[in-house]
């Protein structure tokens, strides 16, 4: 009699976890077309379909750390949308997931508040940076994904092309890459340090001002000592690479010279820039 009251209290309580289980498959939307997760992050939060996907070959973001982080590369866009609200995780579950699943992949969260989550990993040998917006303060039925593959956009810009430009217009405006707030030289602009270093060995009369601009992100007066230190890391830069110093002066003008909308992403970073003036 005991076993059998056993086995009929065991089967209940097998039927309630078994539908349980069932319960908390969470059904979702059909994602919009030719969308998908970002690799980095192939398991999305149970419920959510893509309701918005967008990727371009190259591009910047903002990343909201403090200060904000631009990083340029292959940019992948997402919003997930949670059809039924009553699995709303809520925001700092969402952030959570995220900054648990870059870890395991060996990468490091970066920067985290009520809002946003910014992380960073090393995935085959690229930098990816990544974003996560879900605020604790509002509903978790939408959340964003922002990711960079960071890469450097293909220097197109050659010796003989410099030197047309600065005997035309008297100056040429290159993107040389730094870090943010920094004044050491990308790897990736190295190429571009060669090419300007070839035009002034084929012009050895040449002389050249070296200008660092920035754009208004900062103060006036750190964004000028900035911008110096900028332009005094491309002439050390050429000095390295076999020019005479006394052929090249560097200045710095922060954000005084805009030539773009400092209001935009797009125009920051036009106004981030290395101009080679001819003297």
């Amino acid at each position: 009699m005991r076993c059998r009251r056993f086995l009929a209290r065991f089967t209940g309580l097998l039927l309630l976890v078994t539908g349980l289980l069932v319960s908390t498959e969470v059904p979702r939307a059909a994602d919009v077309k030719n969308s998908s997760d970002h690799p980095l992050f192939p398991n999305r939060m149970p419920g959510y379909s893509i309701s918005n996907y967008q990727q371009q070959g190259f591009a910047s973001y903002g990343f909201r750390t403090k200060p904000v982080h631009t990083v340029e590369g292959k940019y992948t866009k997402i919003h997930y949308y949670l059809q039924d609200t009553s699995q709303n995780p809520g925001g700092l579950a969402i952030r959570r997931n995220y900054e648990n699943a870059i870890k395991v992949v060996g990468g490091e969260v970066l920067y985290s508040d009520d809002n946003v989550s910014v992380m960073k990993a090393v995935r085959d040998g690229i930098e990816v940076w990544a974003e996560v917006q879900a605020s604790t303060k509002v509903t978790g039925r939408i959340y964003f994904l922002h990711v960079v593959e960071r890469t450097a956009m293909a220097q197109v810009i050659t010796a003989d092309a410099m030197a047309a430009a600065i005997a035309k217009d008297g100056f040429i405006a290159l993107d040389v890459h730094f870090d943010t707030g920094k004044s050491e030289i990308l790897p990736e602009s190295q190429p571009l340090i060669a090419e300007m270093a070839a035009m002034l060995k084929q012009q050895p009369s040449l002389r050249l001002g070296v200008e660092g601009h920035t754009d208004n992100t900062g103060t006036a007066e750190s964004n000028r000592t900035l911008s110096l230190a900028r332009a005094n890391a491309v002439v050390a830069a050429l000095a390295a690479a076999g020019i005479d110093r006394a052929r090249l002066v560097a200045a710095g003008h922060g954000q005084e010279r805009p030539i773009a909308d400092n209001r935009t992403e797009e125009g920051r970073a036009k106004n981030r820039r290395v101009e080679l003036v001819r003297q």
